[in-house]
């Protein structure tokens, strides 16, 4: 069956409340949202949300990828070679990894509707349901404890700790939310490449002094800093994750033959879409080092394709596709994404296609 015809629109979801990390601060998402339409007319939806400041992408920019270099490579060739049609994806252009994964989202959404099959079985899932965390965005300590304690009622049991614009701060707000929460609660630390290799490691310490026993640290330094990186792994006892500094395999494969990271955080919007995220979840397992899912702070088509990788890999431990729960308008019934549990439909394909948020 081949594809007729690839189109795009673009969108604005507003957010709950506005989302606060080391990098940036969101009141609202701007997204594309990618349509591949096969010759039949089934119609498959993927989406890339613009995160400059971490994939150097703007709507434009993913737009005009999307039109003008990626969808004429595929018109009129075959759904079913998808594997090909993802590599030709891939080498279309230099970067661009959110233009590239919306479409590749869109058409494993249309070769799922093909099949009459969700994507989590086209991938070899062996799961429906997956436990989320919550994430808890910078701002005033007692905000932050608050937010964490209301978290911790809606039933989450792992929360995401987001740090990096002071380590001082940093440090007394996880000893506060700790306190809080209690010792049965898992918590895990975002610094968004906050501090120095220094300053992680100092902090880190203290913490582990305070015996807090934190979860995993993520990306604590630059993200083109594999020797500082390195450095906090081999000096702190907390496990570190890698984020903003794994785009590709071939920087995973990197990261796992220097020992520079515990474990490696895989994002569709920096991977260029799912399979170059299962090739890094099939290296990382090769090398012993596990991987959580995340997400931008995007649409929920894209995070529920995310999800639907979660489900299907096992390398995959660890869930972080909160970014949904953020969005206005996320209380229907039909919504999967539901205090911490993610559900999916029977539904072909990505089985999710609101695409206004």
């Amino acid at each position: 069956m081949n594809i007729k015809k690839i189109s795009t629109s673009r969108h604005t979801a507003l957010l709950k409340k506005p989302f606060v990390t080391a990098l940036r601060t969101v009141t609202s998402i701007e997204f594309v949202a990618v349509q591949v339409e096969l010759e039949n007319g089934i119609k498959g939806v993927g989406t890339a949300s613009p995160t400059i400041v971490i994939t150097g992408e703007s709507l434009p920019a993913i737009e005009a990828a999307v039109q003008t270099i990626i969808s004429p490579l595929l018109i009129r060739r075959e759904i079913e070679n998808i594997a090909a049609l993802s590599e030709l994806i891939q080498h279309s252009c230099v970067g661009n990894t959110s233009a590239k994964a919306a479409v590749e989202i869109a058409l494993f959404d249309a070769y799922g509707k093909k099949l009459n099959m969700p994507l989590y079985q086209l991938l070899g899932g062996k799961t429906n349901t997956l436990k989320n965390d919550l994430t808890i965005s910078i701002n005033e300590t007692d905000r932050m404890v608050q937010d964490a304690l209301e978290g911790v009622q809606k039933g989450f049991t792992a929360l995401k700790i987001k740090a990096g614009l002071n380590a001082d701060k940093d440090h007394k707000r996880i000893l506060a939310i700790r306190e809080a929460v209690g010792e049965a609660v898992e918590i895990r630390i975002d610094a968004n490449q906050g501090w120095t290799k220094k300053e992680a490691v100092r902090i880190i310490n203290a913490w582990e002094r305070a015996g807090l026993n934190l979860e995993v640290i993520e990306q604590p330094v630059a993200a083109g800093d594999i020797y500082s990186l390195k450095y906090v792994t081999d000096h702190v006892q907390t496990p570190i994750m890698a984020d903003e500094s794994i785009f590709s395999p071939e920087q995973a494969f990197e990261l796992i033959e220097r020992k520079a990271a515990d474990w490696l955080n895989i994002k569709l919007m920096k991977t260029g879409g799912i399979f170059r995220a299962m090739q890094i979840a099939d290296i990382a397992r090769a090398g012993g080092v596990p991987c959580m899912i995340g997400s931008m702070m995007e649409s929920s088509i894209g995070v529920m394709a995310a999800a639907h990788l979660a489900a299907a890999h096992p390398n995959i431990k660890k869930i972080d596709l909160d970014a949904p729960l953020w969005l206005e308008g996320s209380n229907s019934k039909a919504f999967p994404f539901k205090g911490p549990a993610i559900f999916f439909s029977e539904k072909p394909g990505i089985g999710y296609d609101f695409i206004s948020g």
